[in-house]
């Protein structure tokens, strides 16, 4: 991913809130072997066990009847993109001058080697832990019976594995390279705007506070 050094976030934390609170994620993979090794992808709920390997180990499960699980190879590399709330930026939110369109977003890509989890208990296992997070919202959250034979037979269409992250990249293009002026004029025009907008805005407000903060104490 191309990070500028102005947008480059290397605070494991908050790579970490992202991951967590963008959990549907992009899972990219390629095989040499399987049409020139061109990228596949698949969009699937992806769990961060972040006291886990050095930078966290992520738990998911694909389709078996998904051939790209068949890419997991000893020391072949996946991605996993985790996109957060994005945004356009119209140059008529800037101080007057010259300026260009833009689009302010987040986002953080995941490496790291996929390993298959053949037991079935431990993906049952994974499959309540999945099921526990999505459902704990709900006033009446829902748990599988594995008493069950039918759900214990549908385990066996699926493909679970973990990926121990061995290297993180973060890009927050929050408008950093402009005036403090600028960056609130984009703040006050997001913020009416669709709920992407308006957490775009947020976040850029929050940074901006800190920022206009740590001036203060210079």
């Amino acid at each position: 991913m191309y990070v500028p050094s102005v947008n480059r976030e290397e605070n494991i934390a908050v790579l970490h809130q992202m991951m967590r609170t963008n959990s549907f994620a992009t899972l990219v993979t390629s095989d040499p072997t399987v049409n020139g090794g061109a990228p596949v992808a698949t969009h699937l709920p992806v769990l961060l066990r972040p006291e886990e390997g050095n930078c966290g180990v992520l738990a998911a499960h694909l389709a078996r009847a998904n051939s790209q699980w068949r890419h997991f190879q000893p020391g072949r590399e996946v991605l996993v993109i985790f996109q957060d709330a994005h945004a356009y930026v119209s140059p008529s939110y800037y101080t007057p001058g010259f300026s260009v369109p833009t689009w302010n977003y987040s986002a953080v890509h995941a490496y790291g080697t996929p390993q298959i989890v053949e037991e079935p208990a431990a993906a049952m296992g994974m499959l309540d832990e999945l099921v526990a997070v999505y459902e704990q919202p709900r006033p009446a959250p829902y748990t599988t019976d594995w008493d069950d034979e039918r759900a214990v037979k549908m385990t066996g269409a699926i493909v679970a594995f973990t990926i121990e992250i061995t290297r993180l990249e973060g890009k927050r293009k929050l408008s950093q390279n402009r005036t403090l002026a600028d960056r609130q004029g984009v703040i006050d025009a997001l913020q009416c705007g669709n709920p992407d907008e308006r957490k775009v805005a947020e976040t850029m407000a929050a940074d901006l506070a800190k920022l206009q903060e740590a001036q203060l104490n210079v």
